[in-house]
């Protein structure tokens, strides 16, 4: 089968996160010629007329998938599948409908929150209280566009008494930042993330992990922050190991965070591929964070650890998201 390989356009002095989209490309692509497939990569970028000649002279049978930001804007990912609809490509992993919509992390909390799916309350810039806003409070500052838990750091969570010094401590953020933020009630809790694969007989669920924070003093947040994920050097990275063994008493949880992600998977119009964050909380309430549609897919990765843990090896995930992207039917509408 002819494969294409689509994927960000990084130059080589892109940050960690960034970089990572080759890191999957060179193992993705790898793992295909093995499987006997024919591999080709081509770059997105702003410049669609290019990519869409790229495309067209390599005349793939199905497009993998791996943009997740443009020109460094995470905003913008869903050009890609926009694209690749157009042309009418088969590709892997989800529709522009829902990339658009779970990268806008205000869009995904509003939808969860319209169709009775627990998420944090939230404050967004410059609205008016929202009136499950709880103050005093401690609240957890996140962009509102970028994934891979960029701008999130120990600082990123604040405690306010009043209103006026939580939308202070907002708008200052925002700055730093250098884009549109949202203040999120931080959770304090257990973090899990269940990873969802589709198949002929619809999404299965991988084995939950959860995230525990090792040695953490009482005082820090436990947040699943950018050094955590990126910085192989420091104190989060290494104290933050997922596990996927849980006691019998954990049983009616694990059951509830199954319901709630193929909620999440449905409501969204997730396909191919995705992975749903959750806290929860010391009353072992559940509340989604997050809604990743096509996660990050380095060996490495959480999704591949959670697939590994169903018994499925690096090659099987990608001939199972290969094959069900070559055979599936048009995306329908989502989030109606």
């Amino acid at each position: 089968m002819r494969v294409a390989l689509l994927h960000d356009d990084v130059p080589a002095t892109g940050r960690p996160d960034e970089l990572d989209v080759y890191v999957q490309a060179d193992s993705i692509a790898s793992a295909l010629g093995r499987l006997g497939h024919s591999v080709g990569r081509v770059p997105f970028s702003l410049d669609l007329a290019e990519v869409r000649q790229n495309l067209a002279r390599f005349e793939p049978e199905v497009v993998f998938n791996l943009v997740e930001s443009v020109e460094g804007r995470a905003r913008l990912s869903y050009l890609a599948p926009a694209l690749l609809d157009a042309m009418n490509f088969p590709y892997t992993g989800c529709g522009p409908e829902a990339v658009l919509a779970t990268s806008n992390k205000l869009l995904t909390k509003r939808l969860l929150a319209a169709h009775g799916i627990p998420t944090p309350a939230w404050l967004p810039s410059a609205a008016v209280q929202p009136p499950n806003l709880a103050l005093p409070g401690r609240y957890i500052i996140k962009l509102v566009w970028e994934d891979a838990s960029v701008g999130l750091d120990d600082d990123a969570v604040v405690e306010v008494d009043r209103m006026e010094d939580l939308d202070r401590a907002l708008r200052r953020r925002a700055r730093r930042l250098g884009g549109p933020a949202f203040a999120e009630a931080y959770i304090a809790g257990r973090e899990f993330n269940l990873s969802l694969l589709a198949g002929p007989d619809g999404s299965q669920v991988l084995p939950p992990a959860e995230i525990h924070f090792l040695d953490y003093p009482e005082d820090r947040p436990r947040v699943v922050g950018y050094r955590a994920k990126w910085d192989t050097e420091s104190f989060e990275y290494h104290h933050t190991p997922r596990c996927f063994e849980f006691p019998p008493g954990d049983a009616g949880l694990l059951s509830e965070l199954d319901r709630l992600a193929r909620a999440c998977w449905e409501l969204f119009g997730l396909d191919g591929y995705a992975r749903v964050d959750f806290r929860v909380d010391q009353a072992g309430r559940p509340w989604v964070l997050e809604i990743n549609a096509n996660p990050c897919l380095s060996p490495d990765a959480g999704f591949v650890a959670a697939a590994a843990q169903a018994g499925l090896g690096f090659e099987q995930v990608i001939t199972r998201i290969l094959r069900y992207a070559r055979n599936r039917r048009p995306a329908e509408a989502v989030c109606t």
